[in-house]
């Protein structure tokens, strides 16, 4: 579904380019469709002035798999996680964290715009041998995933489960 706001945004971006002229891969990739504070499914942008727990998550391929390590999370109802994200690996990847449904739908999106760029609290782009950090938390309960939505990268194993009790 497709929100007004998003539709102005995109008008705004496309209206710096003149008539005819298709707009560059990087401005495409700046109009995506971003996310909402009602589109956080797995909870809400952390607040580093409260309590949180450090977790480690490190990304890597080995043997045509690409995996997340720890493959599955628990978290309390309410708590922050600060998650920091290691690619060990020699190819760029991404923690994308979101129910399992919006990751579908925004795989499909990332498949027809595979340069797309992010610029949202729920996910990190990170380079291999570099590290990201995100701060969550998480307010809402159930089973939500993290994953790497470069195409490929998913159906490689890149996905892991965090579940919120």
């Amino acid at each position: 579904m497709v929100r007004p706001i998003h539709i102005f945004a995109a008008l705004v971006v496309f209206s710096a380019v003149p008539l005819g002229v298709t707009a560059p891969p990087t401005m495409q990739a700046i109009a995506h469709e971003g996310a909402d504070d009602d589109d956080y499914a797995a909870g809400e942008p952390g607040d580093a002035k409260k309590p949180f727990r450090v977790l480690e998550v490190t990304i890597s391929e080995k043997d045509g798999a690409m995996t997340f390590s720890p493959p599955e999370v628990d978290v309390k109802l309410g708590e922050q996680i600060k998650f920091v994200i290691r690619n060990a690996g020699a190819l760029k990847h991404e923690f994308h964290l979101a129910s399992v449904q919006q990751n579908a739908s925004h795989l499909i999106e990332m498949r027809k715009n595979p340069e797309m760029v992010h610029d949202d609290p729920n996910v990190q782009t990170i380079e291999p041998g570099k590290e990201a950090e995100m701060l969550w938390r998480f307010s809402k309960p159930g089973e939500f995933e993290f994953a790497c939505l470069i195409p490929g990268h998913y159906e490689a194993g890149m996905h892991g489960k965090v579940v919120v009790k």
